[in-house]
């Protein structure tokens, strides 16, 4: 019974997607004494109340006393945008608790709080479901850095353009909406200045991050005619343009290239959750190399270019052994007209 409502809680947690960072998505539902749903919440926003709040505001005759609250996170116990929903599942009588998955959050314990107020607590339902949900905040947590999610779209034989740059296009009209759908879902989308200078996109997010070690870019370029930008640089060098909607984030350079650790501790300060990377080959490599890269989602169209001569996404590795490769698990498969989408997950 409990997977069952278990489930649920995880697609009323998804409606939340995007909107609200930097706390978890999560959904709840809650059941009288007898066992029958007469409830449901989600947090729909960041600063809006929490998923056991909203579902627990919605009854007004006290008929969860006694009951069962079901919701896909450990309840928080701290004051933060919102008072701790321990307190108001305690204040409203209910008997028995049931969870998905511990919070990662250290701050957050409400078990034995529960307990001692002689509330029955069950956990690890459905627990790794739970932290794919919430792998945004789990990785934001335990490695105290943004979830780096990278969009790639290729031929067949792996090519993101031929040795001029020719790409428009590729994928399909439905595989760039959905990609458009994809960078929606994170705090920020992240490009290079290359990227930018050879195929002048706009990319239409409310934040946006520009890779631009020595300050090359012309703010003439699409980029730059919406949403907040932070443009990363080499610390030793003095910006001399300004725009309003422009911050300029100066980082440590190593080996001729940007620091990319400083940098995401950076945007980490910023509270940049997750950052959704659409660049070339060179930097798509160098990311991967680094181990930072959660997520990938894989654009493939039924094109082979055949030219190796043309670009891949993913270069600037030396391997000799294929043992050496960065391996990565197939999270899902969808199609896409006649393209295909494949997202992989870091292993």
């Amino acid at each position: 019974m409990y997977e069952k409502y278990m489930k649920e809680c995880f697609e009323l947690a998804k409606k939340g997607l995007g909107k609200t960072s930097p706390n978890p998505m999560v959904g709840c539902i809650v059941l009288d004494k007898n066992g029958n749903k007469i409830s449901e919440g989600y947090h729909a926003k960041y600063g809006e109340n929490h998923a056991e709040r909203d579902a627990l505001l919605k009854l007004k005759n006290g008929e969860e006393k006694d009951g069962t609250i079901i919701v896909s996170l450990e309840p928080c116990s701290h004051f933060g945008k919102t008072p701790p929903c321990v307190d108001l599942i305690i204040e409203r009588g209910i008997k028995k608790v049931v969870f998905a998955m511990k919070d990662v959050n250290p701050i957050v314990s409400s078990i034995q709080k529960l307990k001692d107020n002689g509330i029955d607590v069950i956990y690890g339902i459905l627990e790794d479901e739970a932290k794919e949900l919430n792998e945004v905040f789990v990785t934001n947590m335990t490695k105290k850095r943004p979830f780096i999610a990278l969009k790639t779209a290729t031929t067949i034989d792996g090519k993101i353009s031929t040795k001029t740059g020719s790409s428009k296009w590729i994928t399909s009209n439905e595989a760039r909406e959905k990609g458009r759908e994809l960078r929606k879902i994170y705090d920020a989308v992240l490009t290079t200045s290359s990227t930018v200078i050879t195929d002048n996109p706009n990319f239409d997010n409310d934040l946006k991050i520009l890779i631009d070690r020595t300050l090359k870019v012309d703010f003439e370029k699409n980029f730059f005619k919406t949403g907040k930008i932070i443009i990363v640089h080499d610390k030793l060098i003095k910006p001399e343009k300004k725009q309003e909607n422009i911050e300029y984030l100066p980082c440590s350079v190593k080996n001729n290239k940007l620091d990319i650790n400083e940098v995401l501790n950076l945007l980490f300060e910023r509270k940049i959750m997750s950052i959704f990377v659409e660049a070339g080959g060179t930097f798509n490599g160098s990311m991967v190399e680094t181990g930072l890269v959660d997520k990938i989602y894989h654009f493939v169209a039924p094109k082979i270019l055949g030219d190796n001569s043309g670009k891949s996404a993913f270069e600037g590795r030396n391997i000799i052994e294929i043992n050496d490769c960065v391996n990565y698990k197939i999270q899902n498969i969808e199609r896409l007209n006649e393209d295909i989408l494949i997202t992989y997950k870091k292993i």
